[in-house]
């Protein structure tokens, strides 16, 4: 599986009308809460807005959904990923990324077989509170090292200042969410994300 170096997530379909036309080409709409209808509408408006602009959607999480709405790739987490029919999501075509923290994490993912594994928080986040201290660039290297040629996504605290370390240390992609959706200006903050990811596009 193939992933560009700029991975935005968000959480509405209204961020992805906003952002992908700019030029993103790998998104994740993750709505953790969302009702299934709401969800449903969500995913639907996404996928269309990522059609019409070459860009890939991936779906947090809600993988039954997912494969009822006919979605190309599922991101899950270890939570998730215990009680996830793979085999209903394989047969249906769908890419699978999974989540990681830990190696004893990152061993149960493997077991999965995924297209790609997650590795955060690499820097302190603010999106959510964490058991985990931040893993630093040097679990990047270790990480890349076990997984081999599985890409490698790097996610929390991610800026564009920091992109050279992340990459330097065998990450193939580079997750972010509040450096952008928090931004005064999201646009251009979305631009700068491009721009600095363009070396490794």
């Amino acid at each position: 599986m193939k992933l560009d170096p700029f991975y935005l997530i968000v959480d509405s379909a209204d961020w992805i009308e906003r952002l992908v036309p700019l030029g993103v080409k790998l998104v994740q709409l993750r709505m953790k809460d969302a009702e299934e209808i709401v969800l449903r509408q969500h995913i639907r408006r996404a996928r269309q807005c990522c059609a019409d602009h070459g860009c890939q959607l991936i779906v947090n999480d809600h993988w039954q959904i997912g494969i009822d709405e006919a979605c190309d790739s599922v991101h899950l987490g270890q939570e998730d990923l215990a009680t996830a029919d793979l085999a209903a999501i394989r047969s249906a075509g769908l890419k699978l990324g999974l989540s990681t923290h830990d190696d004893a994490e990152l061993e149960t993912a493997l077991a999965a077989k995924p297209d790609y594994i997650a590795l955060g928080p690499v820097y302190p986040t603010i999106l959510k509170k964490m058991p985990w201290a931040p893993q630093g660039l040097e679990r990047l290297t270790v990480w890349k090292e076990k997984i081999g040629p599985l890409p490698l996504v790097a996610i929390g605290g991610l800026r564009p200042d920091r992109l050279p370390g992340v990459f330097g240390a065998g990450a193939d992609s580079a997750a972010v969410v509040t450096d952008i959706t928090l931004h005064a200006d999201p646009e251009g903050r979305t631009r700068e994300w491009l721009a600095a990811t363009e070396h490794w596009r």
